[in-house]
C-alpha cells in the first residue's frame, strides 16, 4: 500500500542524522547534517533532498566548554556556502548552549569527559538569544531556527519568556527546536517539557535527537525531529547485516543501506503505533493540541 506524502512517519517530519557527506547525493531522503562534518571539506556534494542543519553545539561544548574558537560570521559564512553549493536546505540551528548537567559542569559522564562550561542555566539562555539575534541580524535570509533551552519544564518556559523580552515572540516562529531533550527523550520528564512548550503556545516544535520509544511515547508534541541512532544500532550489531554490500567491513554504522532500513523500520512503527494514551491530556485533564 502507497504512503501518503507527508504521512510516511505518522504526520511526523523526520529528518535521518549522518555523520556521511556523501549521503547527501545519495540518500534521497530528508537529512539532518553537522556542520562539523562539513566545515573543513573543499568540494561539497549536491543534495539529492531536503537538509537541515546541525550547528554540533553538544560537541563543540563537550570538548571547549564555549563557542569562542567558532565565530558566528564564520559560521554564517559557511552556512549561506552549505545553501549554495549542497541546496536543499530546510533550516538551519544556531550556535545555542545546552543545559545538561555535563555540559554545565563538566567531567566524566558515560564514559566521555566534558570540559564544562561552569555557567548557570539561565547564562546558557540567555546566549543562546544573544546568538539567535546576532545570526540573524548577519544573515537575515538564512532559516535559522530558535532553540527552547532548560532543564525544568519552568526553565523552558522562561526561556521563551527572555526571547520575549528581547522582542522575539517564540509562539510566531514557524517552527521552534527544543534542546537538551535528547537523553531524556522516553521518560516523563521530556513529556513534561514538551508538553510546558506546548501549552506557553509554540505551534510546531522539533525535538533534537529522539530515539524511537521517545517518538512514540510523545509525538502528540512533536510535529518534527531527528535521530542518528541507525549509526549507533549498526555499530552495537558488532557486524555487517547480511544485506550489507560490503561484507568484509567491521560493521555498518556508517552504510545507506542500513540507513534507508532503519529509517523505513521506524517510520512503519510511527504509522501503526499511537501514542500513549496519557500524552493525549495535559496534567489538568484538558486536552492537548496535536
Amino acid at each position: 500500500m502507497e504512503v501518503e506524502p507527508g504521512e510516511e512517519f505518522g504526520g511526523l517530519d523526520f529528518l535521518t542524522g549522518t555523520h556521511e557527506v556523501i549521503h547527501l547525493e545519495q540518500a534521497g531522503v530528508p537529512l539532518f547534517v553537522s556542520d562539523t562534518r562539513l566545515r573543513h571539506r573543499k568540494t561539497l556534494p549536491r543534495a539529492i533532498a531536503p537538509v537541515a542543519y546541525d550547528s554540533g553545539g553538544f560537541s563543540q561544548l563537550q570538548k571547549h566548554g564555549s563557542w569562542d574558537n567558532v565565530p558566528p560570521r564564520a559560521y554564517v559564512a559557511r552556512v549561506r556556502r552549505y545553501r549554495d553549493e549542497i541546496g536543499q536546505m530546510l533550516w538551519v540551528s544556531p550556535q545555542d548552549w545546552m543545559c545538561e548537567q555535563a555540559i554545565i559542569h563538566g567531567g566524566w559522564w558515560g564514559g566521555k569527559w566534558f570540559h564544562g562550561t561552569k555557567l548557570s542555566v539561565p547564562r546558557h539562555q540567555y546566549l543562546t538569544v544573544i546568538n539567535a539575534i546576532e545570526l540573524r541580524s548577519l544573515a537575515p535570509e538564512l532559516p535559522w531556527r530558535l532553540v527552547l533551552q532548560g532543564q525544568t519544564p519552568e526553565d523552558y518556559c522562561r526561556h521563551a519568556d527572555l526571547y520575549g523580552r528581547f522582542g522575539i515572540d517564540v509562539t510566531a516562529e514557524q517552527l521552534v527546536c527544543v534542546g537538551s531533550v535528547c537523553r531524556l527523550q522516553s521518560t516523563e520528564l521530556a513529556g513534561q517539557i514538551l508538553r510546558a512548550v506546548r501549552r506557553y503556545g509554540v505551534p510546531s516544535t522539533h525535538a533534537f535527537g529522539f530515539k524511537t520509544l521517545g517518538l512514540i511515547k510523545h509525538r502528540a508534541y512533536i510535529n518534527s525531529a531527528d535521530s542518528l541512532t541507525w549509526s549507533d544500532e549498526a555499530r552495537r550489531l558488532g557486524r555487517p547485516t547480511d544485506d550489507c554490500p560490503r561484507p568484509h567491513v567491521k560493521n555498518c554504522a556508517n552504510h545507506l543501506h542500513y540507513l534507508l532500513s532503519w529509517r523505513a523500520a521506524l517510520a512503519e512503527k510511527l504509522r501503526h503505533r499511537a501514542p500513549e494514551q496519557g500524552a493525549l491530556w495535559d496534567e489538568d485533564g484538558a486536552p492537548t493540541a496535536a
